[in-house]
């Protein structure tokens, strides 16, 4: 490796290093959660697309790539042990360059939640402060396996969904809509405990008392399965109770090959924990969008 090339000496980062560090494979499951806010809020989305559009920009793009630099910055000491390759240990994104990219990404999503209207940028202030209350000191919520998941899981499923359809619909969404976003922002909090089986020595390291530290990965895989299935579980009873019988009957189905993926998952968590992501939460966002659809008819 020449000098001019070496990480040690790199003043600016890699533009590469710069998008892997806002991780794009985790846009998904916040812009979609916007998605399945504006379906619920039953309004047509004529005349509106703008509003769509720029608000799944902003909960994917902008304000969770936000909170992916801001959170890459804060463990940039916990991922030297667990993923030395990461961009800031690496050297590929070096000095405070991590920190500066997650502080103006911060002033974009305020700037363009603002363009939002009131409950939009409501929104994106309770996004960005959640963010920031989740990595970084002194509140770092991260530092518990309870805390943290369900704080991350409220900000990436419930706010989004939410704040689509206060969006779309111009007012405060129906206590229907509210509690079934709640509750699929429950469910998430086991997505999350999933996601901190690939970090389980850099925890144990510095001190983060993720689940799969606290309870073992055996333990903590089992937990993170019942508080996926529980509120899905929930919303069938829910929307059996609102009179959508046929949309309950499509979220049990997506709840049925979960737990028939749970099970292969609880054989090896640790190793199973990659496969059960890409496949078993494909089940558990298609029962959020049948759900939306169910709350669009009421």
């Amino acid at each position: 490796m020449s000098l001019a090339t070496s990480p040690t000496l790199r003043r600016l980062p890699e533009p590469a290093a710069a998008l892997q560090l806002i991780k794009p494979i985790t846009w998904f499951p916040p812009m979609w959660a916007y998605l399945c806010g504006a379906v619920s809020s039953g309004a047509s989305p004529a005349g509106q697309w703008v509003l769509v559009l720029l608000g799944v920009i902003l909960a994917g793009p902008i304000v969770c790539g936000m909170s992916q630099a801001a959170n890459d910055w804060c463990d940039r000491h916990v991922d030297a042990i667990n993923e030395p390759d990461r961009p800031i240990p690496s050297g590929r994104i070096p000095g405070r360059w991590g920190l500066w990219i997650a502080l103006a990404m911060t002033v974009l999503s305020l700037f363009v939640g603002y363009q939002l209207g009131p409950f939009g940028f409501g929104a994106t202030i309770l996004g960005v402060a959640a963010a920031w209350a989740y990595s970084a000191e002194p509140i770092r919520a991260k530092r518990s396996g309870w805390w943290g998941p369900g704080l991350c899981g409220l900000a990436y499923e419930t706010l989004p969904w939410v704040t689509g359809a206060a969006v779309l619909s111009a007012g405060a969404p129906s206590i229907q809509i509210l509690v079934i976003a709640v509750l699929y922002g429950l469910g998430a909090h086991g997505i999350m405990t999933l996601n901190d089986f690939k970090a389980i020595e850099g925890d144990r390291q510095m001190g983060l008392r993720s689940l799969p530290v606290t309870l073992g990965p055996d333990r903590a895989a089992r937990m993170a399965c019942i508080i996926m299935a529980v509120p899905q579980a929930a919303v069938v009873g829910l929307l059996v109770w609102w009179d959508k019988p046929l949309h309950a009957l499509g979220v049990a189905a997506m709840l049925a090959v979960q737990l028939a993926a749970m099970r292969v998952l609880l054989r090896d968590p640790e190793g199973k924990t990659p496969w059960y992501q890409g496949m078993g939460i494909l089940f558990y966002i298609s029962g959020m969008m049948i759900a939306a659809f169910a709350l669009r008819g009421l």
